[in-house]
């Protein structure tokens, strides 16, 4: 119980900083978002428009700094993140909630199989140490792991989209369909996301292989290793049960702040695919200086990273008794 409650105090902490930053970054920034709102408007926008809209950042000069500080974190917590300059007039939280499902389905799934697959992977070619499969797959995956998203993606729509004509080129489902629940938007969503998700998966799965193989092998000349195999239990058994379950531990925290990072998209493929998630929603929010949907997602990849980390934490220690006596 005291484990649990240094690490929720380590997240309380680590969450009011990013918090705090938070709401600094934007108001160290040149310019604001009214003035870009009147900027891209053309003055069309009333002076009440404008604030208005100041009002629901937290923004106006009615207020000193500490003020709006605290009008910033009840407007957090109650969910009022603004109004979108990029999507004006909706709401933050509304288009936050439109991309999210988007990012989840395509990079969650892609990083889940990642880890499995890599994980595997570097299970075996340390088990087999040696052989012709650790001399081959791991190094092969490893470095084709070290090109970049874009160029993998770029590739995938070169070969199997504009030679092979297999996949869709982009986006998330055929442009003159209606989001649906039948089986052939289901089928569009799924062509759609093969090629975005192949590519995370080619790109990260060498570091699950490289870390998992190392780890593995340190792992199996531990004297419990050992013993198991003194005991002539099967080499299955002392592969998963004695040797993995330790070896994961340290590719646990990694893959929670992977996941954390879903929340963000694999922002490139997302570009180079016009995928509709919450990384190329970033790039957007950027590039029209849309203050209040960069604050929401910047705060939203925080949580999901902390609350990611959080949970690795504590998955640990049920797995590995040890790390709550050493912490």
């Amino acid at each position: 119980m005291s484990y649990l409650l240094r690490r929720l105090e380590f997240f309380a902490i680590t969450l009011w900083a990013a918090l705090t930053v938070n709401f600094l970054l934007p108001r160290l920034m040149p310019g604001s978002p009214a003035e870009a709102m009147l900027v891209r408007f053309h003055g069309r926008v009333s002076p009440q428009t404008v604030k208005a809209m100041e009002i629901a950042l937290g923004v106006h000069s009615d207020q000193n700094i500490v003020q709006q500080y605290f009008e910033y974190l009840g407007n957090t917590f109650t969910g009022n993140l603004g109004v979108s300059l990029t999507f004006f007039p909706t709401s933050v939280a509304k288009v936050v909630m439109l991309a999210l499902p988007w990012s989840l389905g395509l990079v969650g799934t892609a990083t889940i199989i990642a880890f499995i697959l890599g994980t595997l992977v570097g299970m075996l070619a340390a088990w087999r140490r040696g052989g012709i499969f650790d001399a081959i797959l791991p190094p092969v995956l490893i470095i084709i792991s070290a090109f970049p998203y874009f160029w993998i993606a770029l590739f995938c729509l070169l070969l199997f989209s504009l030679t092979l004509n297999w996949f869709p080129l982009g986006f998330a489902y055929d442009l003159t369909s209606s989001i649906n629940l039948s089986w052939d938007f289901i089928g569009q969503v799924v062509s759609h996301a093969f090629l975005p998700a192949l590519t995370i998966v080619i790109t990260s799965i060498g570091g699950w292989i490289l870390t998992m193989r190392n780890t593995m092998i340190t792992t199996l000349a531990e004297d419990y290793v050992k013993m198991a195999r003194a005991k002539g239990l099967s080499p299955l058994r002392i592969m998963l049960q004695y040797a993995g379950r330790n070896a994961i531990l340290p590719n646990l925290t990694g893959f929670a702040m992977s996941l954390g990072f879903v929340i963000s998209g694999a922002i490139l493929v997302e570009i180079v695919f016009n995928y509709p998630g919450l990384g190329f929603m970033l790039l957007q929010a950027v590039n029209g200086e849309d203050f209040a949907l960069m604050q929401a997602l910047f705060l939203l990849i925080t949580v999901a990273v902390l609350v990611a980390v959080l949970i690795a934490d504590v998955l640990t220690a049920w797995l590995d008794p040890r790390t709550r006596e050493a912490t």
